[in-house]
């Protein structure tokens, strides 16, 4: 049995969700619901819940400050809100999940099964934010229309920008188009493997081929040419 705790300011987002858990989830229990987040921390300082579905934008407090009051949690979290512009710092906090209102009852029952999984393997909080964070596994999560895509940072070949979106491309695969910055996908790249050599362009160095040094060019092993920046120069070849 799963046992979660919802947390939403409007009672009929609440009243919302449950009805589609109880519909569709098997095995799932609704310990308590909050409209108040200073209600909902006071019960999860003495409360053990698996999960806690948790709204970003409220009045009191949002999702984010909420959980700033729990320095160690004991339960995952899945975010449900209506603002997709949120998942890039909803994965930094470790989300396990990440839902958009109206929620789709079949996202949902993915994401119960999902904590179930978790749950019966023993995975705990702290083993699922290990999992999230290690640079031995060196995978990143990924919005894309409401989901989150795991990939492993080894596939990436190279991230492209295109203004206020990212052009991902994979090896053996088809690139991915997501509704966020370069600067935004950079920043979930592990350091020590990724540069940005260009505003456009941010490589993966183990996938580096050749360097042009008179034209200014990087060759990846999938052939493409990646304009490296004068002021980028230096410090790429440090990387190299």
């Amino acid at each position: 049995m799963i046992k979660i705790v919802l947390i939403d300011d409007e009672p009929k987002a609440i009243k919302s969700l449950e009805w589609e858990i109880t519909n569709f989830c098997k095995d799932v229990e609704v310990m308590a619901t909050f409209t108040k987040p200073k209600e909902a921390i006071s019960y999860l300082q003495h409360h053990d819940p698996d999960c806690v579905f948790l709204d970003v934008e409220m009045p009191e407090m949002d999702g984010f400050q909420l959980l700033n009051h729990f320095k160690k949690r004991n339960f995952c979290v899945v975010f449900v809100t209506a603002y997709n512009q949120y998942a890039i710092k909803a994965i930094k906090e470790n989300a396990m999940d990440y839902l958009l209102k109206p929620i789709d009852s079949d996202d949902l029952v993915f994401t119960m099964e999902k904590l179930k999984a978790d749950k019966k393997n023993g995975r705990t909080y702290d083993a699922l934010e290990e999992r999230l964070r290690s640079h031995t596994t060196k995978r990143i999560a990924i919005p894309v229309e409401g989901k989150l895509i795991f990939l492993n940072t080894e596939d990436i070949v190279y991230c492209e920008s295109d203004g206020n979106y990212c052009k991902i491309h994979l090896a053996n695969k088809k690139p991915l188009f997501i509704s966020k910055k370069l600067k935004e996908v950079k920043s979930l790249l592990p350091e020590d493997d990724f540069f940005r050599v260009h505003n456009s362009y941010v490589i993966n160095l183990k996938r580096v081929s050749e360097y042009l040094k008179k034209d200014g060019y990087v060759v990846l092993d999938n052939q493409k040419e990646i304009p490296v920046s004068r002021n980028k120069k230096s410090a790429f070849l440090d990387k190299i």
